[in-house]
């Protein structure tokens, strides 16, 4: 959990002065829009003289700043765009020299550029040495096949920079539908499993769920991944997604009376029409997704097993007998949002694609709901239906109501009472029911109280997939299930490098060779320690937790092969007891006479959780008051009882040229090269190594990255002493994208993107 959704920052005040010291005896500057604020309170006591103050800071400001951004267009009070010269459309055969911004203007050093201090040189962090990467602000223009691809990065030891490149093309690319469901109408499909019924957008079944579209090729000069791979976790890494291809289909690109959101349209938009010719614009004006949800699962429910029985019995896939088809569980993503969160139309685009792909294209399989954390625990939501409804009229778009479940602490308390103990630490000073340090009570709540789910995706609002939800989640479940518990604990616990580490054998080889120099043992099923209770979920009994392939099988490399995970997360799973994370010790309930508890934990809450380990944990809290700090508990509980726990390396990109010995040196520099224990890069004193990273909760690059593909100017960041967010030149934008000399808009392979805070610069302010 990033402090999460919820929270929009890590806010314990205590912490936050540990963590800016911390920065400041770095040389970490602060981002550039959060710089320390200067405290006047004291002098603007009296209304005049603060309103006389006020107005002439604020005329001062926004004159010192149109000054100051001479080189910027203001259409209506919003930064749009990066003004270089005059715009002009491509047309018939072009041949463009795509230079970096950093060889256009003054060039960086090895380390960015220096404010001539040896000294502030050699206090900063290493990765502000780094160069800056300028391959994935290449467009669609520069798009070549795989085979073609040279990426910036990595580079091997004198291989010269891919820049500059000459690119030459005729037209713009034309992209095709993505669909990476299964083909529900095959032979070999139908052959097995029960036929997909098609699900429609509205009841009268006229309005089909319209296609995504990608581009097959890449673009010049992209970077590859730094840690994680799209072909290791059966991604597509040959195609790429703009802004069109990727949500035009759910509204980006015209205007609210066709139907649309508006944003899109003050963007560069060169042969956008293409994602609309076969199904035209859809107006989703009067869309009620979970009305939409419902009707596609009754027309489809033969398909699924029946949910889970009393006894809290997991469902698994049924196996067809004689000529029956065989039966498939379903998974819930489960967004987490709270009263008072900003909602834009991007954040609407996002989640009616989430829908439309997850649920709507695959009959059903999965369902989103929408958690509403009610902050204020003195609102009657239970005993009054109209306060319940005004809050959501209020918090949440219309079209997302019916899938809306509301919950507040208060509740918690109802749901989970007691004593809970004492905690070992609690360095954020909250409540043990509130949603900061226990973000997984209403989750547990919400698995109790749908038994059709047999798996549920923890999700936040401030992530962005660009690409297809469905190949995300469903390659991601389908790699889990085929790894082997064999040293898997120790394998989830190291980045993947693969232009370090080489393939996923020669990556498994290493961790078990550093293992057995380690000395130690590998971790298989439950892990026991003192003063544990001997806790199970209903009749869930912990020596079963392995599969048969585990406790019957010659071949034990096989063990764990084929078994759903009950696990999945994004971050690797790190052993947390003397990590230097700062919620380490954040641990409640337990036997404080004896050792804290063994600890996993995986930073950002988003992770797929199975039905038997949310049970378990639901019966940890309820029945022993046993609970940890929200990213630590299930990572924890499923090591306690020997459920299957799988770090799952999804690409993760760098926004610098690191050499690969220093990315595997900052990010794998615990004990026994991986994230755990001293060293971690989850330290709060190493956590600023992700800020260039396109995944994690202090993350400056992905918010960039991802509003220069939807088509807005963003100072790139580029600067003294290395630079940091909000520093630099503005580049991007329509004038920009639309330039001669421009590869036009981005387009990148598909991603995940943390935190995403704001989109359309109007929301800057």
């Amino acid at each position: 959990m990033e402090g999460g959704s919820f929270l929009g920052i890590r806010k314990s005040t205590s912490l936050t002065s540990i963590l800016s010291t911390r920065d400041e005896k770095l040389g970490l500057p602060l981002p550039a829009h959060q710089q320390q604020k200067i405290r006047v309170r004291t002098i603007l006591g009296h209304c005049l003289y603060r309103r006389v103050l006020l107005w002439s800071a604020a005329v001062l400001f926004f004159l010192f700043f149109a000054l100051s951004r001479s080189r910027t267009h203001v259409q209506h009070g919003r930064v749009v765009d990066f003004a270089q010269g005059e715009t002009e459309n491509v047309s018939s055969l072009e041949v463009v020299e795509l230079v970096p911004p950093s060889e256009v203007q003054a060039k960086e050093k090895t380390g960015g550029e220096s404010d001539g201090s040896k000294d502030a040189e050699s206090h900063m962090p290493h990765w502000l040495r780094f160069r800056h990467l300028d391959g994935y602000f290449n467009g669609i223009k520069a798009m070549v096949s795989l085979s073609e691809h040279r990426p910036e990065f990595p580079r091997k030891k004198g291989e010269k920079s891919p820049f500059p490149l000459t690119v030459t093309y005729k037209s713009l690319p034309t992209p095709t539908p993505f669909v990476p469901q299964p083909d529900y109408k095959s032979p070999e499909y139908t052959s097995k499993y029960h036929a997909v019924e098609p699900c429609y957008l509205d009841k009268d079944e006229k309005v089909p769920v319209p296609d995504l579209y990608a581009y097959s090729g890449v673009v010049q000069g992209m970077p590859l991944p730094a840690m994680g791979s799209h072909s290791l976790l059966g991604l597509r890494d040959d195609i790429c997604f703009d802004r069109f291809g990727r949500y035009g289909p759910y509204g980006l690109g015209y205007g609210f009376g066709e139907g649309g959101v508006e944003v899109g349209t003050d963007t560069e938009n060169e042969s956008s029409q293409t994602v609309w010719s076969k199904g035209g614009k859809i107006n989703y004006d009067n869309v009620d997704w979970g009305d939409a949800q419902t009707r596609c699962l009754e027309s489809n429910k033969k398909r699924f097993v029946d949910p889970v029985t009393e006894d809290d019995q997991i469902p698994e896939p049924q196996s067809s007998t004689s000529n029956e088809p065989e039966k498939i569980t379903r998974t819930a993503i489960v967004v987490r949002t709270y009263v008072g969160f900003p909602w834009s139309q991007h954040t609407i685009l996002n989640f009616r694609a989430m829908i439309s792909e997850l649920s709507l294209r695959s009959g059903g399989e999965y369902a989103v709901h929408f958690l509403l954390h009610i902050r204020s625990n003195d609102e009657p939501i239970w005993a009054n239906p109209a306060t319940a409804q005004h809050i959501m009229d209020e918090n949440v778009p219309y079209e997302f109501h019916s899938i809306c479940t509301l919950w507040s602490e208060a509740q918690m308390r109802l749901i989970y009472p007691g004593r809970f103990g004492s905690s070992v630490a609690n360095p954020s000073n909250g409540d043990i029911h509130g949603v900061y340090r226990s973000a997984h009570m209403p989750l547990q709540n919400f698995a109790a109280n749908h038994p059709e789910y047999t798996h549920f995706w923890n999700w936040e609002m401030d992530m962005r997939w660009l690409g297809n939800y469905y190949e995300l989640f469903d390659r991601l479940a389908t790699w889990a299930r085929n790894q082997s518990r064999i040293e898997l604990w120790e394998r989830s616990q190291k980045y993947y490098i693969p232009n370090l580490h080489g393939s996923w054998e020669n990556f498994s080889n290493l961790v078990h060779q550093e293992m057995q120099d380690s000395g130690r043992k590998t971790i298989l099923g439950p892990v026991r320690f003192a003063g544990q209770t001997s806790a199970h979920a209903g009749n869930i009994i912990e020596e079963e937790n392995l599969p048969a392939s585990c406790t019957n099988s010659t071949n034990m490399s096989q063990c764990g092969v084929g078994e759903e995970a009950d696990l999945i997360t994004f971050n690797p799973i790190f052993d947390a007891e003397e990590s230097g994370w700062v919620f380490a010790s954040d641990v409640t309930g337990y036997d404080s006479s004896s050792p804290t508890p063994p600890r996993r934990c995986a930073i950002i809450t988003a992770s797929r959780l199975s039905r038997r380990l949310l049970m378990a944990m639901h019966e940890e809290t309820w029945k022993y008051h046993h609970t940890m700090f929200s990213e630590m508990f299930p990572a924890s509980v499923a090591l306690h009882h020997g459920f299957k726990a799988v770090y799952a390396p999804h690409p993760v990109y760098l926004d610098r040229g690191w050499d690969l010995e220093s990315v595997d040196e900052a990010f794998n520099g615990g004990r026994d090269h991986s994230t755990s224990r001293h060293g971690s890069p989850f330290d709060f004193q190493n956590e600023h190594n992700h800020k260039g990273s396109t995944w994690y909760f202090n993350s400056e690059f992905a918010g960039l990255l991802w509003r220069r593909w939807l088509g807005y100017a963003q100072m790139d960041g580029r600067g003294v002493n290395g630079g940091r967010s909000g520093e630099g030149t503005l580049r991007g934008g329509i004038v920009e994208e639309k330039s001669a000399a421009s590869s036009g808009r981005l387009c990148l392979k598909s991603v995940l993107l943390h935190p995403i805070k704001w989109e359309h610069p109007s929301e800057m302010w």
